[in-house]
């Protein structure tokens, strides 16, 4: 592969980058691979197996809030947090951790809260969510856990604004697995220290 060839295809997978931010910022779309997809047929390069990773996307999409939607965005980022939050609290008992990105800083007014929940009994936020009249959705996750795939329950839910939060319920022993980075999950401490900054 010559330098020329490798510099256009670099150069091809970052505009797509940014169009699919772009995409994602101005058009309400959370889905990396839909954005990707929709930015490769706008740039006439749908048949490409170069399309750029979802880290370089979001880095992309930061970008493109911080120049574009500056004054808008925070207050936005914000009170999707301060729902996040609020949810955490309530399921205070289950450990929560927020990922995804509303944690990230890339959520918009279309984005959902992501939270991770842990408990060894798979019916323990089901009889929780019961018991507090909480409307949700049930359904599954696929999730890896020491080292193979495993089907979790997860469970949906809509606030009064509208926000999805989406749970996905862990065995207890996923909470120490260590893989975790503070960049990619917060617990309660650091989403209140998020929004006090």
């Amino acid at each position: 592969m010559t330098k020329e060839h490798t510099l256009r295809r670099d150069l091809m997978r970052e505009q797509l980058a940014h169009l699919a931010a772009k995409l994602m910022a101005e058009s309400g779309i959370t889905d990396h691979a839909h954005a990707k997809r929709k930015a490769a047929k706008q740039l006439g390069a749908s048949d490409t197996q170069h399309l750029p990773s979802n880290e370089e996307i979001n880095i992309a999409l930061q970008s493109f809030r911080s120049l574009y939607q500056s004054k808008s965005h925070p207050g936005i980022l914000r009170k999707l947090r301060e729902e996040a939050l609020s949810r955490m609290r309530m399921l205070a008992e289950f450990h929560p951790y927020l990922t995804g990105s509303v944690l990230d800083g890339t959520a918009g007014e279309q984005s959902d809260i992501n939270l991770m929940l842990f408990n060894d009994d798979e019916k323990a936020v089901l009889l929780f969510l019961l018991k507090h009249n909480i409307v949700f959705e049930d359904g599954e996750w696929k999730v890896h856990l020491g080292g193979h795939e495993e089907t979790v329950p997860s469970y949906t839910l809509v606030g009064n604004s509208g926000v999805q939060t989406h749970l996905v319920l862990l065995p207890e022993n996923a909470r120490f697995s260590g893989s975790r980075k503070p960049s990619t999950h917060a617990d309660i401490n650091a989403v209140e220290a998020l929004l006090a900054a």
